[in-house]
């Protein structure tokens, strides 16, 4: 996939309000051509402020992570659809997943979680699952390659490993991208920008880094920098 090492960079907009995401939009200019909006901003009035970033000529990510009744979810997939926006989340459960591909239009992309980044083996057996983290996340990637979902979002950790079962053509999006040096906050399966590009990720889901940096521009920066520096390593390879 070949893709500018800026359009690798989506930037998670996790802020409480519409004003703040305009700000924040406003500091990174053109250093940044796309961005996440997930419940914290959907809920604040973030989906319409979606079509103004469309409009804007950036490129919006839409993480709902939907999962519900098959009818529920297509009709959501086609909503979202409707606005615009790039891509857009799903659970990866096999009845969710082929309700979003059968309802996806345009230029729609689905996305499907395999195993969310703040969870470990030990949050899997609490929650009832007999499989560990990498196991569950092989098996969702599987059935998602099967069903035709277009992409998947997992952690870094499992990366080379789903671009092992799926292929080169599906689109892998690693979010839990921590620049080397900073906290990792309440992410579990973590690394940095080059490490997730040189197991295979296509774009990189970058949130308080960015955000919550002094300088955002700066920040937004040098993950690219570092973005491009590991594409072009391994493109070598």
């Amino acid at each position: 996939m070949q893709l500018e090492p800026r359009d690798r960079l989506i930037v998670a907009l996790d802020v409480s309000s519409v004003e703040a995401a305009q700000s924040m939009v406003a500091r990174l200019g053109e250093a940044v051509s796309f961005y996440k909006i997930g419940y914290q901003l959907a809920f604040a009035g973030g989906l319409s402020y979606a079509a103004e970033l469309i409009e804007g000529g950036k490129r919006v990510f839409v993480d709902l992570k939907l999962h519900d009744i098959g009818n529920t979810v297509a009709q959501g997939v086609k909503s979202v659809a409707r606005s615009g926006a790039t891509f857009l989340t799903v659970h990866a459960y096999p009845q969710t997943m082929k309700a979003a591909v059968e309802a996806r239009e345009g230029t729609l992309r689905i996305l499907a979680v395999t195993v969310l980044t703040s969870y470990d083996d030990a949050d899997l057996a609490a929650a009832g699952y007999d499989f560990t983290v990498s196991e569950l996340v092989a098996e969702r990637a599987a059935q998602a390659h099967d069903i035709g979902i277009d992409g998947l979002v997992c952690s870094p950790e499992e990366a080379a490993r789903i671009r092992n079962i799926v292929g080169a053509k599906m689109i892998l999006v690693t979010p839990g991208i921590r620049p080397a040096g900073t906290e990792p906050d309440d992410q579990k399966r973590i690394a940095t920008p080059a490490a997730a590009i040189a197991a295979g990720a296509d774009y990189l889901v970058v949130g308080r880094p960015v955000v919550a940096a002094p300088d955002p521009k700066a920040a937004a920066k040098a993950i690219v920098a570092e973005i491009a520096a590991a594409a072009e390593r391994r493109e070598r390879v």
